[in-house]
């Protein structure tokens, strides 16, 4: 079996549980995903499942990845992703949302809402200076490093800079709700990324 998937955020709704409180769920489209390879420590150096996710036409992908797809079938995969596997596991095969169980903790990488470059305020949450008039203080980032010694700026100051727009890994996440024949999954905590934005998907431990 393979220890995860790819799959596309597709927003939030709210669920009720057994004790009828309130959840916020995020809603994932979670394959279905091809197995396109299967590596093994004999030809690869290392084992794992290599799958596919999203289907799209042949005019759409390189020749290069046409001949490296067609030897799994005769699927296109926009998306391809590497994880771990227990058992046997079979080129060409599909695998569904049924990986996951309902209370499992699982893990989710995506890539961060990007928003652009922004200020130390904004980004490092620095307090500012007085917000009054005259004070010619106000969202700067005041004195980035000493004078003679060591005359230069040390490294890993935070300084304005692009924000967001880069991979975030969120774990331990609860499955609150496994629906396979929708390819859906609700999962209860912070999810990243933007919708439509794709996720990884990991069974932890």
């Amino acid at each position: 079996m393979v220890k995860g998937l790819l799959g596309k955020k597709l927003g939030m709704i709210q669920v009720f549980d057994e004790g009828r409180r309130l959840i916020p769920v995020t809603v994932i489209e979670a394959g279905p995903c091809g197995i396109v390879q299967v590596k093994k420590m004999s030809s690869d150096g290392y084992e794992a499942v290599q799958i596919g996710f999203q289907e799209i036409p042949e005019r759409k992908v390189t020749k290069p990845q046409v001949g490296h797809l067609k030897k799994a079938g005769n699927r296109l995969w926009r998306y391809l992703g590497e994880f771990k596997s227990d058992g046997e596991s079979k080129v060409g095969s599909l695998v569904g949302v049924d990986v996951f169980s309902e209370g499992e903790s699982i893990s989710v990488q995506g890539v961060s809402k990007g928003k652009g470059f922004q200020g130390v305020m904004k980004r490092h949450n620095y307090a500012g200076g007085p917000a009054s008039h005259g004070s010619m203080f106000h969202r700067a980032p005041g004195s980035i490093g000493a004078s003679s010694f060591p005359s230069r700026v040390l490294k890993n100051k935070k300084l304005p800079g692009q924000m967001g727009n880069k991979r975030v890994t969120v774990k331990g996440l609860t499955v609150v709700g496994v629906r396979p024949e929708e390819n859906i999954l609700l999962v209860s905590g912070s999810v990243p990324g933007p919708i439509g934005g794709v996720v990884i998907l990991r069974k932890v431990g």
